[in-house]
């Protein structure tokens, strides 16, 4: 025994020990850990470029980007703030005055729209600078329809994971013939959308109740589950021109709203699909306890089981907002002038009549990510419990 412990004293190791050996029990060699922080610093420059590159480029013009690369800035180029002057001189309405008097106004319009219902007041007009208004724009709706999403998908997952489910295949096939009919009906016969639906939801249910009986087969939890992850393995360019047709029959296309619901149903199944793995990882015992105590099933989603889940809802919760904020498709077909959002600003700059001028997109660029990037910074620590929550099963 102790010819066998006299190795884990460092001066009795050679050097090769020193370098390839573990010192202790749960402790890696010094080649070791010195080749795992070569890797991880490698990755890190790899990941971490292309955003250095957009923050230098940002900084340079069309002589330095074109006679470049150059990536140090003082040393291979002098810094210039010629990109970002661009992005407000070219627009009338974006100096400092009337930037800062467009903020007091969307400020006194959003309280005209929380006392319209009791006071009728009309909001205040005012000449917008494109850039803010993207920026606004994008805002409101990754915030709005993020939110939208989550106390959707949360609450879907929860019942998927807890509550069993077999409805008859047969009555969601009449469902969607019935849904078919109201569709054609109010097309290509005139009769109006609203009508229409309310009758082919009546007849469903009469349906239902009548014939709907007679149908065998049924679906599991499972399924279900299976065909809302189905929803976003579809490309989106699939639906994109229905949907564009059934906002354009409605009154609206270019609104906030349009873009909220068709963001917050587009990225409902990434969130039901992560959010079903955290509740099925959860002890049941606990739910049933809280059953037994009188608590009722809301209650005990929002006082037990949500905030044992916070870290992977934080994870899903900034992973839905990076892919409303960066929408781009949906963005392009429903918004034409009020809602337009910064991916479609960043695609003006890049088709404008000067051509590509990376200098200016990279501007656009960087203002577009620093929400995400704090968000992350303040999420990071619920972030990393969730990824570890939910790569560990079983």
């Amino acid at each position: 025994m102790s010819n066998a412990s006299y190795k884990f004293e460092k001066a009795s190791r050679s050097l090769m020990e020193r370098l390839f050996e573990p010192p202790a029990p749960g402790k890696m060699s010094f080649a070791g850990n010195l080749l795992a922080y070569a890797l991880l610093l490698f990755w890190s420059a790899f990941v971490l470029f292309p955003l250095y590159w957009v923050v230098i480029t940002s900084f340079k013009d069309a002589k330095i980007v074109n006679e470049g690369p150059y990536f140090i800035p003082f040393y291979d180029f002098q810094p210039t703030l010629d990109g970002w002057r661009a992005q407000f001189a070219t627009d009338p309405y974006c100096d400092p005055y009337a930037v800062v008097r467009q903020l007091l106004l969307y400020i006194y319009n959003s309280a005209v729209f929380l006392v319209s219902p009791l006071i009728k007041i009309d909001p205040m007009q005012s000449a917008i600078c494109k850039v803010l208004l993207a920026y606004e724009n994008s805002f409101v709706v990754s915030i709005f329809s993020t939110a939208l999403c989550i106390i959707t998908g949360t609450m879907a997952a929860y019942a998927l994971a807890r509550v069993s489910y077999a409805p008859r295949f047969g009555n969601i096939v009449l469902f969607v013939l019935l849904a078919l009919a109201a569709i054609l009906t109010s097309t290509y016969l005139g009769v109006h959308w609203a009508l229409s639906a309310a009758v082919a939801l009546a007849l469903f249910f009469l349906l239902a109740l009548s014939v709907g009986r007679s149908f065998k087969a049924r679906l599991s939890n499972n399924d279900i589950l299976f065909w809302m992850i189905s929803q976003r393995i579809l490309p989106p360019i699939v639906v994109v021109i229905p949907i564009y047709m059934m906002f354009q029959a409605v009154g609206m296309v270019d609104t906030h709203l349009a873009l909220i619901l068709v963001y917050a149903v587009a990225n409902l199944p990434i969130v039901v699909w992560l959010m079903y793995d955290f509740f099925r990882g959860l002890p049941i015992e606990l739910e049933e306890s809280a059953q037994l105590d009188g608590a009722t099933r809301f209650g005990i989603f929002w006082d037990i089981v949500l905030p044992l889940t916070r870290p992977g809802l934080a994870a899903t919760t900034l992973l839905t907002l990076i892919l409303n904020w960066n929408e781009y498709l949906f963005a392009v077909f429903l918004s034409t002038a009020r809602a337009q959002t910064m991916p479609i600003m960043i695609q003006a700059k890049n088709t404008g009549e000067r051509g590509t001028l990376w200098w200016e997109m990279s501007a656009i660029i960087v203002i577009m990510i620093i929400p995400v990037i704090i968000m992350a910074i303040f999420l990071q620590r619920f972030i990393a419990k969730g990824v570890l929550l939910g790569a560990v099963k079983g």
